[in-house]
């Protein structure tokens, strides 16, 4: 099976995307690519790579119809900078093999992330764990800011004085808010990839955490651009329906009244209407 790279993920390579206010997200190095989902689902036929147009119906065929285990063929190597909470949420996604700085090791850089204004929001009324789109007078984003900043520059100021008094790092970590920086390296298969990007980029997840699912996506489809496609076509851009969902568009398409209520019907409203 021969070596296969992707011209555009080559100019990817060492170079930082920036985001959020200090982040980044760097392509390390990848293995395969479109060339090699192709490769390894057509083994048992002994066949070599056909036309492009072939390779992309197989790739779709594969994507559409969750024939997964090719796409982990495909390996994608990250160097990321990111807040602790953000880095709290991202490790949900277990099916990586990663390497995070250690606070027992290493000082800690006085780098803490600080939203901009226009991201700073009140609680949502009906999501427990999310935004609302509603106005926050600018005084009390300012003051918000001001909190932030004051706390953070606190807690680094007691940190330096306990690692100048020679206390060991692990403890005078301890106090260091989830606002404060750190790195990693992320290794993950193109499948898993694909799942982290379905949940991160939905507007259900974190803001920041979408900026980072945004600046992999570009990679992402840098390394692997016709799986990428499909991806966006099936899994991101596409809707996937409940029975008694599929059993609401019926009665809709018959000029009939949508027969959910609640949640559920929000939930399906929200589907039918996601760009």
């Amino acid at each position: 099976m021969a070596h296969t790279y992707s011209p555009e993920a080559e100019k990817l390579l060492d170079q930082e995307i920036k985001v959020l206010d200090q982040g980044f997200v760097r392509l390390v190095d990848y293995m395969g690519s479109d060339a090699r989902i192709v490769q390894t689902a057509r083994v048992s036929y002994g066949a070599g790579t056909k036309t492009v147009r072939e390779d992309a119906g197989l790739i779709d065929y594969l994507l559409r119809h969750e024939h997964t285990s090719p796409f982990e063929h495909v390996v994608i190597e990250l160097h990321c900078k990111l807040p602790i909470f953000v880095a709290r949420q991202w490790i949900r996604h277990r099916t990586a093999r990663l390497n995070e700085i250690s606070a027992r090791y290493s000082v800690m850089a006085d780098e803490f992330y600080l939203p901009d204004e226009a991201h700073i929001n009140a609680q949502s009324a009906d999501n427990k764990q999310g935004r609302s789109d509603a106005e926050v007078p600018p005084e009390l984003r300012r003051k918000v800011l001001e909190l932030l900043q004051r706390d953070q520059g606190m807690a680094y100021a007691s940190y330096e004085e306990m690692i100048k008094d020679g206390i060991a790092r692990e403890l005078a970590r301890i106090n260091l808010p989830l606002s404060l920086y750190t790195q990693w390296y992320w290794q993950m298969d193109l499948h898993n990839l694909f799942r982290f990007l379905e949940l991160r980029m939905d507007s259900h997840a974190q803001w920041e955490i979408r900026q980072y699912a945004a600046a992999i996506a570009q990679i992402a489809r840098a390394v692997a651009p016709v799986a990428f496609d499909a991806f966006e076509r099936h899994r991101l851009k596409g809707r996937h329906f409940s029975a008694d969902e599929l059993d609401a568009l019926r009665r809709m398409l018959k000029g009939e009244e949508n027969p959910l209520t609640g949640s559920r019907r929000r939930e399906f409203e929200r589907k039918l209407t996601a760009t």
